[in-house]
């Protein structure tokens, strides 16, 4: 069966998407940032590189990791959840994550390294997020494969304070917008096991009814606990 039009017809999905609230949300498959961004081509780019991720993926995935919402130094400028620009383009100190783990080919940046107020390290290697390094880490570390995992958010755009440099948490509105495009990779990936990263993530789906099993979050301190039970819960699930 070919499930390449059901991962265009996703992407086509949210990327279409638009905020029904008058808070800031940044979708990185449609918007443009003249500032931020490298080109009015950045969209695209990030398109591509989510079907290039899912289609490494759909339908055989064992899991979908899911977390709380795209964040400025990850999916807003890689296009995919949990995953960083460094980690795409090679960059990454860890050398285990490599882009061809990640989307099976050459990634491109859509970040401008010469924005205002850009960091030398930014700037010459990309965005990188802790988050994302720590998940991906603990996939590989428990010897999964990266194809079988995808990472995801309830609310899978980049709610923002007030500049797109920043991150905020999504509304319970927001969070319930979100279940249907969850929902929508479940259907073309139906054999996958949820597994929540964090309270908020939890308790929403737990709201909703959807069946999965959860870890705390990594970050603020949470690391240690993280990879914990993240190992626990994938030995389990063996």
């Amino acid at each position: 069966m070919n499930l390449l039009p059901h991962v265009k017809s996703f992407i086509q999905a949210i990327g279409s998407y638009t905020s029904s609230n008058s808070l800031n949300v940044y979708n990185p498959w449609r918007n443009f940032d003249g500032v931020y961004d490298i080109g009015k081509e950045a969209p695209q780019i990030r398109c591509e590189q989510l079907e290039n991720y899912l289609r490494l993926r759909v339908p055989h995935a064992k899991y979908i990791f899911v977390a709380e919402a795209l964040g400025f130094q990850g999916g807003h400028f890689s296009g995919i959840a949990m995953t960083s620009e460094r980690i795409l383009l090679g960059n990454h100190k860890n050398k285990i994550i490599q882009p061809s783990l990640v989307i099976g080919c050459k990634a491109q940046r859509t970040s401008n390294p010469k924005h205002i107020g850009i960091k030398k390290t930014q700037s010459k290697l990309g965005y990188n997020e802790p988050t994302a390094t720590i998940v991906w880490e603990s996939i590989i570390d428990n010897k999964r494969d990266p194809n079988d995992a995808i990472l995801w958010n309830i609310f899978p755009f980049h709610p923002y304070k007030t500049d797109l440099l920043t991150n905020r948490t999504p509304s319970d509105a927001e969070l319930e917008e979100g279940i249907r495009y969850l929902n929508m990779l479940r259907d073309i990936v139906q054999n996958a096991a949820i597994i929540t990263i964090g309270l908020k993530s939890h308790n929403t789906l737990s709201d909703f009814g959807i069946n999965h099993s959860s870890v705390p979050h990594p970050a603020n301190g949470g690391a240690n606990d993280y990879r914990q039970q993240i190992s626990e819960l994938l030995q389990k699930k063996q």
